[in-house]
């Protein structure tokens, strides 16, 4: 019975800095195609692999999250790693949502890109097993299904070959980008003429 009610949960960890349409169009492809109930977007105070200069700052890319998710009833902005020990290392997020969470059924969404070097990330052998992971295709980095383990799952979702960084670039290039970011994040980001 208490299956049955599950909420099947995606978590969609990064740095969104800025967010742009091609992890809002992603996410939207999991929740309607992926049978997930809603995506977390978890926005990271600090990634273990980054250096904290290359970040804007947590409050503006959580605000920038926030604006671009509100009309979808399925989308959540979250600052659940906010409040939790730096460096953000995943199994230990993964670990205090299960505990928070016990309602839910999580799903860690990550990219090929990310798959390939997974093997790096902190106690990875651990998320695997504890957790259920969606893996969706980057560009040059494709996956062999039939080795992934069973927690594993690829999906087929279109690619996208939007980045964060080439935003940024574009952003301090003075480009107008508007149709690849969200209405209201590029309104934000243009009143507040914010560049990296």
């Amino acid at each position: 019975m208490n299956q049955a009610k599950t909420r099947k949960t995606g978590i969609f960890s990064g740095s969104f800095n800025p967010i742009h349409i091609g992890h809002l169009a992603l996410a939207n492809y999991l929740c309607e195609y992926e049978g997930l109930d809603e995506i977390w977007f978890m926005v990271s105070p600090q990634n273990p692999l980054k250096t904290k200069a290359e970040l804007w700052s947590d409050e503006l890319r959580l605000q920038l999250v926030e604006l671009s998710i509100s009309d979808y009833p399925r989308f959540r902005a979250s600052d659940f790693e906010f409040h939790l020990p730096r460096p953000s290392y995943s199994v230990y997020t993964l670990e205090k949502l299960r505990e928070t969470y016990p309602d839910r059924e999580f799903y860690f969404i990550i990219g090929s890109d990310n798959w390939e070097r997974f093997g790096r990330w902190y106690q990875s052998e651990r998320i695997i097993k504890e957790n259920q992971l969606l893996i969706y295709p980057r560009p040059g980095f494709p996956v062999k299904e039939e080795e992934l383990p069973e927690t594993v799952r690829l999906v087929h979702s279109p690619v996208f070959e939007i980045s964060s960084t080439f935003i940024r670039e574009a952003l301090s290039a003075g480009k107008d980008i508007r149709y690849f970011l969200h209405p209201r994040v590029w309104e934000a980001i243009k009143k507040d003429n914010i560049r990296l």
